[in-house]
């Protein structure tokens, strides 16, 4: 009797439409702090109650598909697709994302073809800045390099949901990349190792601030296409947060410090080692230790390898047979690559790097000649101010006023991947802003060898590992 009494109260129309709503009003009006979307419930009344849609159309569309067979195999295709639209979308942007490892940076803790699970909901989703936007697609439309996915005149500011926690230190984080808010599309004239010109083919891949600095601004922006992209639509990254915003960090010899203190213990990082044989050794060796063949060297004449090792490889290598010594690689020769891209007042590199501090929103830091390399970014293209520097005088103006100086809008990160010296991270680039943080990697829920299928390269110890 009650079941009965319950079906009945739930098929009633009022009833249907009120429970509807409330979830609709908690998720779209409430949680997206946005009144526009209460138009939404004028919807939700029409399907449940006042029935104006089927009257004006829905009904003559049923009636038109029931009798036109080739009609009615054409709507259902685009029913299929538009209720894969309605519901995956959605999920998409508040619940979770699904990524795929393309590269070797974040090894071992996570592997290529490690395909994973990303919660939006720990950091709070962040709202699209671009909602018009082709869907399933990053940046550009299929099968194409220059076409954009998406409306470039209807843009939203940064705008992130109420979510379970803040970014913190040694959390595993996937990010628009900062410095793809710009590329370069064509073929370059360049020259080659003997200084013979050569045709390079620059794509999306190809980083554009490299480019200007090897090339010139002026010839880039003549000989290449140049496109800009909105952050939601700047490719996606991941790395392992090292820093959050106030810290200090600093690399010394190889070895990561935050706030003078030595980062603690990551299982699976690893380094490059430079290892001295008497022979070769066997691509078993590697396979059973776990080694990437690919990022292997071998000089013979030298009799030295290069190989990425974590520190329990490194122990395993040294106590082959036919290995003499085992030394870890450190770079001590500055390279202008390396952030903030002034090898005179920062002769950094990725082994030996910082001390930096890593910008809060509301901290105030002194701005002059010296310390501008370190957060001109931040200031011009992060926060979106106008800068001006005279350089005879010393003086540094922010939208156009003299400041010595500044305080930051927005909480920043850095970034590290665990496979330290085969990662282009913070680095390389600086730091991650908070409105580029997309969510937390959760888990790996399927592995793929590179170059098998899943039918013969699913990696079946990696299924569902928690990702730490």
């Amino acid at each position: 009797m009650k079941k009965n009494l319950f079906k009945e109260l739930w098929y009633n129309k009022w009833v249907q439409f009120s429970v509807v709503s409330v979830i609709y009003v908690l998720w779209f009006v409430v949680w997206t702090r946005n009144l526009w979307w209460l138009l939404g419930v004028i919807v939700i009344y029409d399907f449940y109650i006042g029935k104006w849609s089927e009257r004006l159309w829905l009904n003559r569309y049923r009636t038109i598909k029931a009798n036109n067979r080739p009609f009615r195999k054409v709507a259902e295709w685009i029913e299929a697709l538009l209720f894969a639209v309605i519901v995956v979308v959605p999920l998409k942007i508040y619940f979770f994302g699904m990524y795929v490892i393309p590269s070797s940076s974040m090894e071992h803790t996570l592997l290529t073809g490690d395909y994973i699970f990303v919660s939006k909901i720990h950091y709070g989703p962040k709202m699209p800045n671009t909602p018009i936007s082709f869907p399933f697609v990053q940046n550009t439309m299929p099968f194409s390099q220059m076409t954009p996915s998406y409306w470039k005149r209807w843009q939203w500011d940064y705008k992130r949901l109420w979510g379970r926690d803040t970014v913190q230190r040694d959390d595993v984080v996937v990010f628009n990349f900062p410095e793809g808010d710009t590329v370069a599309l064509g073929t370059v004239t360049v020259a080659d190792e003997f200084g013979q010109p050569m045709e390079m083919e620059v794509s999306s891949n190809t980083n554009y601030y490299d480019l200007v600095r090897s090339l010139g601004r002026e010839r880039v922006e003549e000989e290449l296409k140049v496109r800009y992209r909105p952050v939601d639509k700047r490719d996606n990254y991941i790395k392992r947060c090292v820093a959050v915003a106030g810290d200090r960090v600093q690399v010394i010899d190889g070895e990561l410090f935050v706030n003078g203190a030595r980062q603690k213990e990551i299982p699976g990082v690893q380094y490059i080692y430079l290892v001295n044989v008497t022979g070769p050794i066997g691509n078993r060796v590697f396979e059973r230790l776990g080694i990437n063949a690919e990022e292997v060297g071998y000089n013979a004449e030298a009799g030295r390898y290069t190989m990425p090792l974590t520190e329990e490889a490194s122990e395993a290598i040294r106590k082959l047979p036919e290995v003499k010594q085992v030394t870890r690689y450190i770079n001590r020769l500055p390279n202008e690559a390396i952030f903030p891209h002034d090898t005179e007042l920062y002769p950094w590199t990725e082994d030996i790097f910082g001390p930096l501090q890593v910008p809060r929103a509301g901290q105030t830091v002194a701005l002059t000649l010296e310390t501008l390399p370190l957060y001109e970014r931040v200031i011009r293209n992060y926060e979106r101010n106008t800068l001006r520097v005279d350089e005879e005088k010393g003086e540094i103006y922010v939208n156009d006023s003299l400041v010595t100086d500044y305080t930051f809008k927005m909480n920043y990160y850095f970034m590290m991947g665990d496979n330290r010296h085969n990662s282009a991270d913070s680095r390389f680039w600086g730091f991650v802003p908070e409105d580029h943080v997309e969510g937390r990697a959760s888990f790996i829920w399927l592995s793929v060898t590179p170059g098998k299928n899943i039918f013969n390269g699913i990696r079946w110890d990696r299924m569902f590992l928690e990702i730490k």
